[in-house]
């Protein structure tokens, strides 16, 4: 079985590093000095909090297992997690404006607030808006690419090959996070916003859920449903692939796994950095075709034959949540098509000039 993780490990490093030494110009976007500066910063910030939290992530239930705790125990425990994530996530990312106070709760909290603390750099910064997708790839490559690569592989040895224990990658995690919360303290400036803009908490949640009802804007719904669908389905599987690899407690190298689950998210980071660059195809057209091999490939488990009820089940609740995610893509493809397309028709009209236009009785 080692044999197997190592080809398919070995088989994916091949891929990406394939693709990312293959890049050519058309694959790249010019920016400036100062943005680059700024982008190495985010993304070094960035990386390490992310280390923190993939340190944790491929050792959670193997922890809870070890000191005792059966499925239904551990599976109210992550609910637990992921409903103080909701409740405090929300506080958290309504001090976006205020960057040094939320990206210092982070890195005591561990929450992933690093998409709001960029959006808000660049727009205090007067920097493209465009460039904003090169960073997110960027920080995605190696945030949740290649650093969560190394994360599990360095857990692996933790636990592992130096027998420290499921315990040591949370400790090698805080060190992580202490790490990042320094250089945000000593190289992160306050951004305040504007002033004529802050609101209350009460006011964003208000805001918030008009734009969400709004009929005249239905990506807003629609972008919201595709991601709670998609978040659903990766963190069940959170939840599911290590009882799923190991039913009956079987030794696995969790890190090691978790790493070539992390560069298989590497490769996609790899490809749509190339789609991005391009004008086509749209994003809108090639999710559907992502959220529908990743729901057939999620109901593998159910129709192959595993004797492992309900982990077969919470499978196939996978594979729909990715299915419905599908349907609403191709949904949310066809307004914004049918957005551009009136907005290309009220700029031909405006353009139009009105005394070129023969007169008719």
């Amino acid at each position: 079985m080692e044999l197997f993780y190592w080809a398919v490990f070995g088989g994916l490093s091949l891929v990406v590093a394939g693709l990312e030494l293959s890049k050519n110009s058309k694959d790249r976007i010019t920016t400036s000095a100062a943005f680059n500066a700024f982008k190495n910063n985010y993304v070094l910030v960035y990386s390490l909090m992310m280390a923190g939290d993939w340190l944790q992530g491929p050792y959670v239930y193997f922890l809870y297992s070890q000191y005792g705790f059966d499925k239904g125990d551990i599976g109210r425990l992550f609910i637990a997690g992921f409903g103080s994530s909701m409740l405090f996530g929300t506080l958290v990312g309504s001090l976006a404006d205020k960057q040094s106070v939320s990206c210092f709760l982070s890195c005591f909290l561990s929450f992933n607030m690093g998409m709001l603390f960029l959006i808000q750099f660049v727009a205090g910064r007067n920097f493209d808006q465009q460039w904003l997708s090169l960073t997110f790839s960027k920080a995605i490559f190696f945030g949740n690419g290649l650093v969560a690569i190394l994360s599990g592989l360095l857990g692996n040895v933790l636990t592992d090959t130096l027998g420290f224990g499921p315990v040591a990658p949370f400790d090698a995690a805080a060190c992580f996070l202490a790490v990042g919360m320094a250089i945000i303290l000593s190289s992160w400036t306050e951004n305040y916003g504007d002033p004529s803009e802050s609101k209350d908490l009460l006011t964003q949640f208000k805001g918030a859920a008009v734009a969400i009802a709004s009929v005249s804007d239905e990506k807003i719904a629609l972008l919201g449903a595709i991601q709670s669908l998609f978040e659903g389905s990766m963190y069940t599987f959170v939840f599911l692939w290590t009882p799923a690899l190991s039913p009956n407690e079987e030794d696995i190298p969790h890190g090691f796994i978790f790493a070539t689950f992390m560069l298989s998210s590497m490769l996609g980071s790899s490809i749509a950095a190339r789609l991005l660059a391009r004008v086509s195809p749209k994003v809108e057209s090639y999710m559907q075709i992502v959220f529908a091999v990743s729901a057939f490939s999620l109901f593998l488990p159910v129709i192959a034959s595993v004797n492992a009820f309900p982990i077969t089940v919470m499978f196939g609740m996978c594979s729909i949540f990715l299915f419905m995610a599908s349907i609403l893509q191709r949904r949310l493809a066809s307004v914004a098509e049918s957005h551009r397309t009136k907005s290309q028709d009220w700029t031909s009209m405006k353009e139009r000039d009105p005394e070129s236009e023969p007169l008719t009785d």
